[in-house]
Order: C-alpha cells, then structure tokens, then sequence
C-alpha cells in the first residue's frame, strides 16, 4: 500500500499535468477558431471549383491546357498533410493509415512517390520503400502562402513534364469538433466530367482568348486545392488537438479524485489504529 506522501506527491504531479492540459486546450480552442473561420470563408470557392474546372475541361478539351490531359498511370505522386506535434488523439494514426492503404493499392500498378507535409508524415514513411520528392517538416502550422504555391508549382511541373500520370491528397477535412473526415482525392490531372447536361455542352465564348485564360485559370485552381487541403488539415488538427487536451484533463480531475478518496482511507485507518492503541493503553493502565 502506498504511504501518505507518495499519495500527496502524485496527487500534485496530476494536479500539475492538469494545468498544462488546459493552458494547451485554451491555446488549441484559440488556434481552432481562427482556422475554422478561415476553412468556413474559403469552402464555397473551394468546394465550387471542382466542378467549375471539370466543365472548363470538357469546353475546351484535352488538348487545350497540359493539365487536361488524361493519361494511364503508370506514375503516381500522393501528397499527405499531417501535423508536426502529436497529443491530438488518433488525428494522425487514422490518416496514415488510410494513406498508406491507398499507397499499396496505386503500388500494384503504378510508381508511388510522395511529398510529406508534417513531422509525423516523415517520420511513418521514413523507413517506406515509396521515394519521397520533397519533405515539409518544419513549423507546417506557419507554412506559407509562398511554401503552399511552391508544393502546388512542383506537382504543376511534374505533370507538365510527364514525370507522373497522376496527383492525389491525402488530409483531415474538418466535419465537427467530435471527428475529421479523412480525404484521399486527385488534384491532377483536371478531368472533364462523364456526363454534363445539355446547356453544359454548348461551347462558351471565351474572354480573353482561351490559352490566356486557362493559362492564369488552372495554376491558380490547383493552388487553391491545395491550399484547401492544408487549411482543412490545420482546423481539423486544432479541434482533435482540443478535444483531447480536454478529455485529458478531465481523466486527471476523475484520477485526482480517486486518489484524494484513496488518501483519505489511509488516513482514516492510521486514526483508528492509533485510537485503538490509545484505548488500548488505557485499559491496560486500569487494570
């Protein structure tokens, strides 16, 4: 059985986990709000431009811009955003694995490489067979709008120059506070869609030219994706990270409790076994 003191020394080492439980809850609730409002303002143009780009594609055709063109895959790029830090439940472990999943399944037919955003991305597939391009490891939650362009420029030219046959992101889209949604999904090339309806195949008049147009249209698209992905990876984060810091620090309330409950009995039973003794003292002096 455990003595008094050692009681009272892990009781002050909860209380104390306790408190930076919290301080990084409040940092996390603070970090949360801010990129939620960010992924809130961008989702309509983001979600938007899919579709705008799928349709762009079946107008002007194939042939009109690089990034239309569909090809067999025998190349593959994936890139997956992941945090730097853990301490946000399994926001990680649930997207390498699902990542690494869809990894083997291009691998059976296709060349796999990856660009890593995040610490944790680096180090699971530090040990992979799959050869990475470009590692981003360093303070991802600061990364950028310049770094952002730059991974987006890279998968641009590698697709340009037909180093890979197709691009695909895999992050955490944020869905609530309680759980991410985990996406896998192709950012190159930009396919027309299978079937428009009747007003969608009547060709527009293109203003500017078309070249002029697609030429600043697409780039700006694809950087946009991917800004998308890190946005929602980054609100996502925050709010798993909130949420475990919170879970955390009401484990350590409910353990703090019981081990004060289990202090109290042995303090209790130290009483009564020197009452008895003192009772017993007395009795014996009596006689």
């Amino acid at each position: 059985m455990p003595t008094l003191i050692d009681l009272r020394r892990r009781i002050r080492s909860v209380k104390n986990t306790q408190q930076i439980t919290k301080a990084m809850k409040t940092v996390s609730t603070a970090k949360f709000k801010k990129a939620q409002r960010s992924v809130l303002e961008g989702r309509p143009a983001w979600h938007g431009s899919p579709d705008l780009l799928a349709r762009i594609s079946k107008w002007a055709g194939p042939r009109a811009h690089p990034l239309f063109a569909l090809r067999v895959e025998k190349k593959v790029r994936v890139v997956i955003f992941t945090s730097d830090k853990g301490l946000c439940g399994a926001f990680n472990s649930n997207l390498l694995a699902r990542a690494s999943e869809f990894i083997r399944t291009k691998a059976k037919r296709s060349e796999v490489r990856l660009t890593l955003v995040g610490k944790k991305a680096v180090g699971f597939f530090k040990k992979s067979l799959y050869p990475v391009d470009a590692v981003y490891a360093e303070n991802v939650d600061k990364l950028s709008a310049e770094g952002l362009r730059k991974i987006a420029g890279e998968q641009i030219r590698a697709y340009t120059l037909q180093e890979t046959d197709g691009v695909y992101v895999a992050y955490n889209e944020f869905k609530s506070v309680l759980a991410p949604r985990i996406v896998v999904a192709r950012l190159l090339p930009i396919a027309a869609e299978e079937s428009l309806s009747g007003a969608d195949t009547v060709l527009p008049e293109w203003e500017p030219a078309e070249a002029s147009l697609l030429e600043a249209l697409v780039p700006r698209y694809v950087e946009d994706q991917v800004l998308h992905a890190y946005s929602e990876s980054q609100a996502a984060e925050q709010a798993a990270r909130m949420m475990a810091m919170d879970n955390a620090s009401k484990n350590a309330e409910e353990l703090v409790s019981d081990l004060i409950l289990v202090l109290n009995k042995i303090r209790q039973a130290g009483i009564t076994k020197e009452l008895l003794e003192i009772m017993t003292a007395v009795e014996a002096l009596k006689s």
